[in-house]
């Protein structure tokens, strides 16, 4: 859809009150285009008051603005993505990549309710949110049409980048905190933020070049480790440091310790993005990189080595389709499946020491489920393990091993 299409239209616009949505907003009413502006709470700690947004949106010419309740379902997701272990390309949670499926879903709901059809979002064409919106869309409205402005030739010859859309809104006062001196965006919610574009597009830029927002950088942590310790049941964190806790405050809580010890601040990654281009973030995620992390401790407890290798794989699996906006899909539904037979079995306390952006393991108490033996483990003398059973079994590996050699396989 272009925007000369939209005149006289009313459009469901997914914005979050930032430069980019006050930009657009402005330019599509100044067009004759009515915009309705969907903002999810998604617990983004850089917004104080998330009201405020309303009043940014309304005054850059939105004729209504809905805010979607959505803290519980963030929650829910990031409580799947901790029991999927769903880390894309080494250590980015895909923070952003589920919040845009909580978002999504949350709005296609609300607009099937006020009867609107045309989802419209600001995400660059260059990157992985304008593939989200766009599939998880067509997978839950395949009705609905899609306008994104950024792939409107109209809008890239009036707004090529940042700075002219940062010119717009100052000329028309449109109250935007993005500047040319903090040329970079962020994009934040309860799991975590991620920061992008402007100088971090600069691999001389250094990560802390960002101005934390969840938390410190390790070298500026107390200098005194705190222990942690987090209550799991079926998966679930149920309680913190004794103290039984709902899921969005065990996030909360999380959040507010990994923080203050630089935990999951100023991550850097340069990742594949699913359009074929490379792009450099920096990321925030203290909450789920500690409770993340425990769960990781309770994991090795709990499974053997056949369901530890078949979890792997859909921990990876896993991790892509949310990056790649599949998380709705048949593939992801069947592998969330599969890790809730794992999930149920993960019961027990894991206590940690949190340290200037370290994670040490302390303790593992009460955990039902683990097969870990300490007799069986043991290098004494205890238990009923013996030794020299061990002799058959390495002559039957053996005869294998001795075939490689005399088959000419195994080169010296």
């Amino acid at each position: 859809m272009k925007a000369q299409d939209l005149k006289g239209k009313t459009i469901a616009f997914a914005g979050s009150g930032g430069l980019d949505s006050c930009t657009i907003t402005r330019w599509l009413s100044d067009m004759g285009v009515e915009v309705v502006c969907f903002t999810a709470d998604l617990g983004q700690p850089d917004e104080e008051d998330v009201s405020a947004i309303r009043n940014r949106m309304l005054q850059a010419g939105a004729k209504e603005f809905v805010l979607l309740p959505a803290r519980e379902g963030i929650a829910e997701a990031g409580v799947q993505v901790i029991q999927s272990q769903a880390c894309y390309e080494g250590r980015y949670w895909n923070t952003t990549g589920i919040a845009r499926c909580v978002l999504t879903k949350a709005m296609v709901e609300a607009m099937k309710q006020r009867g609107l059809t045309i989802f419209s979002h600001g995400a660059t064409g260059r990157g992985n949110d304008q593939v989200r919106f766009q599939l998880i869309t067509n997978m839950l409205a395949p009705e609905f049409e899609i306008y994104a402005p950024w792939r409107d030739e109209a809008f890239l010859s009036r707004f090529p980048g940042r700075s002219e859309m940062i010119d717009f809104c100052q000329e028309h006062g449109l109250p935007v905190t993005a500047s040319k001196e903090k040329p970079y965006s962020t994009d934040a919610n309860l799991l975590g933020l991620t920061h992008e574009s402007g100088m971090l597009e600069a691999l001389t830029t250094p990560a802390q070049f960002v101005k934390p927002i969840m938390g410190c950088y390790p070298a500026d942590a107390p200098d005194t480790a705190e222990e942690f310790t987090v209550r799991f049941e079926q998966g679930r964190p149920v309680a913190i440091n004794g103290q039984p806790v709902g899921l969005v405050d065990a996030f909360l809580q999380a959040n507010a310790i990994g923080g203050k010890y630089g935990v999951g601040i100023g991550t850097h990654l340069v990742e594949n993005r699913f359009v074929g281009i490379k792009s450099r973030g920096v990321y925030e995620s203290p909450g789920v990189e500690l409770l993340g992390t425990c769960y990781a401790y309770l994991l090795q407890l709990i499974l053997d080595r056949r369901a530890r290798e078949f979890f792997d794989q859909l921990s990876l699996l896993i991790a892509k389709q949310i990056y790649q906006g599949y998380w709705f899909d048949l593939a992801t539904q069947m592998a969330l499946q599969a890790v809730q037979c794992t999930a149920k079995l993960m019961t027990g306390s894991i206590t940690v020491s949190v340290y200037k952006g370290n994670i040490s393991f302390v303790a593992a108490t009460d955990v039902p489920h683990s097969i870990y033996s300490e007799e069986n483990a043991s290098m004494e003398g205890v238990g009923d393990y013996n030794h020299t059973d061990s002799e058959g079994l390495l002559r039957v590996f053996g005869v294998s091993a001795r075939v490689l050699a005399t088959s000419g396989q195994i080169t010296p």
